[in-house]
């Protein structure tokens, strides 16, 4: 059984981890003297952040998670299949009955309070998030989070690359399955081209991206070789997302990793940190949790915020007694729902590769 006793001081590991990450993103932009300096300030930003933490925690008992994952858009631009966020009734096109969206307004104010609460990242999802110009022109007036937009990538053009240049707080994530015949077979014709096209125009902007892989069972071996990863850093790609697959699809569960898998993975990964360790950040989700002692969702190291301002345990548990936009990110923390998963995951969800709140969604149905 894994519990919050497996990791002995979970934020003290996180801010940790935080700062690792900040170092090594501002070795890898020594090149661009305006990302040197961004991230130089970030790097001391993050720290009052972890102190600021700390304080809520012996102060008032609140334990304040280093990021968010916030779902700003309700329509994309493509048809992926198997996407999480069109089953999950996040996303759709604008002819379908879809969640209502927060205004820009209500977004900044969210953001501006967790900001002050010491949270550090926001990734934004969708939906594809760029489809909301308006929200991301808003959100990246609070200069003092990191905004990774997780996007499809065929919408950066010569307007948004005035815009991420302006706002180095701003981070694009272009998602792709590998290879172009994996992308495109997935999200569609020429998107892997699309894809490669906005990560060499922000390559030769000498500006900080990164990419985003669902691993599965058919591909992990591919995402994780060296000759791909070469391909990436030719890209210009800074940190790569390694999501494993959730079978929230009929019929696709066998793409789903095994235990086999999670711990082939970790080697994997444990080699090419080592291989890469000047080039590229590598994080995994929800693979590096394991070394966390479990599931982070719920508050114990994010949470996610949908459309609406539901305030939800992770973008796979998709269920809410809380709203963000009516009572704050600080009362959402402390959800009666949060506490029942964190309460019930110590107890006995035992971490073994996967998303746990996704195998025990039935459960967390009944709470609610």
């Amino acid at each position: 059984m894994h519990t919050d006793q497996a990791v002995p001081d979970l934020a003290a590991y996180m801010s940790g981890s935080i700062r690792r990450i900040m170092a090594r993103a501002y070795k890898n932009v020594l090149s661009n003297p305006r990302e040197a300096k961004f991230a130089y300030r970030m790097q001391q930003t993050f720290q009052k952040s972890e102190k600021r933490r700390k304080r809520l925690l012996e102060t008032d008992g609140l334990e304040v998670p280093p990021f968010l994952i916030s779902s700003i858009a309700t329509t994309c631009n493509l048809h992926c299949r198997g996407c999480y966020a069109r089953s999950n009734g996040i996303a759709a096109d604008k002819d379908e009955a879809r969640k209502e969206t927060l205004s820009p307004e209500q977004w900044r104010n969210i953001f501006t309070e967790a900001a002050s609460l010491g949270i550090n990242f926001s990734l934004l999802a969708g939906g594809e998030p760029m489809m909301r110009r308006d929200i991301l022109e808003a959100v990246a007036d609070v200069k003092d989070m990191i905004f990774p937009i997780f996007t499809n990538g065929t919408l950066i053009g010569p307007a948004y690359m005035t815009f991420l240049r302006q706002h180095l707080n701003m981070v694009p994530i272009i998602s792709i399955e590998g290879t172009a015949i994996g992308t495109d077979e997935r999200r569609g014709q020429g998107v892997f081209r699309r894809a490669v096209q906005s990560m060499e125009m922000l390559r030769d902007e000498d500006l900080f991206f990164g990419t985003s892989i669902t691993v599965t069972t058919e591909n992990y071996r591919l995402v994780t070789s060296t000759d791909f990863i070469d391909t990436l850093r030719s890209y210009g790609c800074k940190i790569v997302f390694y999501v494993e697959y959730v079978p929230t699809e009929p019929g696709t569960e066998h793409l789903a990793f095994s235990d086999e898998h999670v711990a082939e993975m970790e080697q994997l990964l444990d080699e090419r940190r080592g291989e890469y360790a000047d080039n590229i950040i590598f994080l995994s989700f929800p693979g590096d949790e394991k070394a966390l002692g479990g599931c982070l969702a719920s508050g114990r190291g994010f949470f996610h915020i949908g459309p609406d301002g539901s305030a939800e345990p992770c973008p796979f548990s998709p269920f809410s007694d809380s709203n963000v936009a009516q009572m704050g990110v600080r009362q959402a923390l402390q959800s009666p729902l949060f506490r029942k998963i964190r309460a019930a995951r110590a107890l006995g969800w035992e971490h073994t590769g996967g998303c746990t709140l996704f195998e025990h969604r039935e459960e967390i149905e009944q709470m609610v």
